[in-house]
Formats: C-alpha cells, sequence, structure tokens
C-alpha cells in the first residue's frame, strides 16, 4: 500500500511540476478563460487532463519499446519541431490580426472549449517520451510494478496533477476579470515566444542526445 501511494504522489508532483512553467497548455486555459469565462476554461483544462491521462496510458504501454528502439523517440522529437515551428508562425500572425480587432468576449460552447484542450494536448508529443521515461524511472527504483492498479495511479496522477496546474491558471486570470483585457491582446504573442523555446530546447535535446 505504502508503495501505491509512493506511486500517486510522485505521478502527481511530476505533472505539476511539468506543467507549472508557463506554456502552450496553460496559457491557452487563462487565455480561454478570458475570452469565454471560468466555466469554458474549466472544461478546456478537463480536455488537456484527458488528453494527458491517455498520453500517459501509452507511455506505460510503449514504455519498454522505447527504451529498446531509440529511433522512435528521435522520430518524435522531429515531428514536435516542426509542430512547434508551424504553431509559433501561426500565434505570431493571429496576434497581429488581433491587435487590429476588437477584442469580444463571448462565452462559445463547452464542447468546443473540451475539444480545443484534447487537440492542443495532443499536439504535446513530448508528453509520451516524458511519462514513458519517469514510468521506466519509477520501475528501476521498484515505486511501480506493471500491474493494472499500479498503472491506473499512475495515469490518474499524471491526470489529475496537470489539471490542478490548469485549473490553477483559469482561476487565477479570470479573477483578473477584463483587466486581463491586455493579457487577452499579447497572449497569442507570448505562444509565438514560447512555441520558438520549446522549438529550442527541443532542437538542443534532438542534436546533443
Amino acid at each position: 500500500m505504502t508503495q501505491l501511494v509512493l506511486l500517486f504522489v510522485a505521478t502527481f508532483v511530476a505533472a505539476v511540476l511539468a506543467s507549472a512553467p508557463p506554456g502552450l497548455l496553460n496559457v491557452n486555459a487563462a487565455k480561454v478563460s478570458v475570452e469565454r469565462g471560468k466555466k469554458n476554461g474549466i472544461l478546456f483544462s478537463s480536455g488537456i487532463a484527458v488528453m494527458v491521462m491517455f498520453q500517459a496510458y501509452l507511455a506505460v504501454r510503449i514504455a519498454k519499446f522505447l527504451s529498446r528502439n531509440p529511433e522512435v523517440i528521435s522520430w518524435l522529437m522531429k515531428s514536435a519541431i516542426l509542430i512547434f515551428a508551424v504553431l509559433a508562425v501561426f500565434f505570431f500572425f493571429k496576434a497581429k490580426k488581433k491587435q487590429e480587432d476588437q477584442i469580444v468576449v463571448h462565452q462559445g460552447t463547452s464542447k468546443s472549449s473540451f475539444t480545443k484542450g484534447l487537440f492542443l494536448a495532443a499536439l504535446n508529443l513530448l508528453q509520451i517520451p516524458f511519462y514513458s521515461g519517469l514510468n521506466t524511472f519509477f520501475h528501476a527504483k521498484e515505486i511501480m510494478n506493471f500491474e493494472i492498479l499500479d498503472e491506473v495511479l499512475f495515469i490518474l496522477g499524471a491526470g489529475l496533477g496537470t489539471f490542478l496546474v490548469m485549473y490553477t491558471y483559469v482561476f487565477y486570470f479570470n479573477k483578473m476579470e477584463m483587466k486581463s483585457n491586455r493579457f487577452s491582446k499579447n497572449s497569442n504573442y507570448i505562444l509565438s515566444i514560447l512555441m520558438l523555446v520549446l522549438l529550442g530546447i527541443t532542437l538542443i535535446r534532438l542534436f546533443n542526445g
């Protein structure tokens, strides 16, 4: 029982630490909260958490395969480079267009917010090797065994830890209300810069790995 508690807590903390720095997902969670309201921000965060749990499930299933086939990780990193580059350009031009338009706050639809969260989280391909590495580390330290309960707790820890961070971003920026108009106008520039940073980090990891 102690091992199971340790596994859940360690995975939860790892997910919080991995999600806490400003990035594509949490900045977008704040943006959705500002533009569409707290409810849609929470639904967006829920979509992210669900996708992260699915990615954690995949990570558990393919951890051994990735360790025996490092070229797969290389392929994922190369795919991430292309995605980050495209998103950097996309958010930059979206920000330029938004400066010319008046910011309109609308509620949007619950379904679109949840789906957007799923989609953006799916673009973060680095989650799978991250949780695969974490899973492999826990297994080496005998914190995790390849049993159903262990896998369920690992997946739940990843999802709940991520959701807590997303919810914190949603709540914080929603409290600012329309003082966040400035944030809403500049958020796409922030996202574009973050994509370039992630692109640089991915390139460094790819060529130094």
